[in-house]
């Protein structure tokens, strides 16, 4: 499969770039293991934070309210009671849950294949991403490409000229190619990559089946 390919400065190549059919030409016979991978990134990315307190971590509540028999009243021993307003929480986050989702190393590529094939027909190669480390040059050279909405920019190194140049582009991400993910392209609506990150990413993906 042909892509359109572009020079470091935006204007049209005359030569195409062919794309790997073992990285991004796979039989994607179902999409569950896109989806497994999509989530086992959010899952691994979550922040723990949920914590409550128990009835022993609720300030006060050390006196008995009242004495045990004779009041007429059921027994209680502390007013921070889980039934009580005010009382502890039964069952109730700790922070300490692990809510990672492991996935192995193959299924992890093939998922990446998968995504790679199903986002094929919006890749666009460039021959490399000069932008001098300015905002506006790296704004401008990815209108050169129609890449206004969600762009994912995956580079052979991601040089700190480049990291700069897109930190304040609400719309572009730039990763290292041997870095791609699901998440990230499944959700772009554009990915840019450069000629050098192409041959890493099908190195790197095209060895083992």
């Amino acid at each position: 499969m042909a892509v359109p390919t572009f020079t470091k400065s935006g204007s049209k190549s005359t030569t195409t770039a062919k794309l790997d059919k073992s990285v991004f030409g796979v039989e994607i016979k179902s999409q569950e293991l896109v989806r497994s991978a999509y989530e086992a990134y959010l899952a691994n990315g979550r922040n723990n934070l949920a914590v409550t307190k128990t009835r022993g971590l609720v300030r006060g509540g050390g006196r008995k309210p009242w004495k045990q028999k004779g009041t007429g009243r059921a027994r209680f021993g502390s007013i921070r009671n889980p039934i009580w307003r005010t009382g502890g929480v039964v069952f109730g986050p700790t922070g300490e849950e692990n809510f990672t989702i492991g996935l192995n190393k193959k299924a992890k590529k093939t998922a990446i294949r998968q995504a790679l094939t199903m986002a094929a027909d919006k890749m666009i190669v460039i021959e490399s991403f000069d932008t001098k480390g300015k905002t506006a040059e790296a704004a401008k050279l990815l209108a050169k490409f129609g890449a206004t909405r969600n762009t994912l920019v995956a580079l052979q190194q991601v040089s700190e000229e480049a990291a700069r140049a897109t930190n304040n582009l609400p719309n572009a991400k730039v990763v290292s190619a041997n870095y791609l993910n699901v998440y990230d392209i499944v959700n772009a609506d554009c990915i840019v990559i450069d000629k050098p990150g192409l041959e890493a990413v099908t190195t790197w993906l095209g060895g083992d089946k």
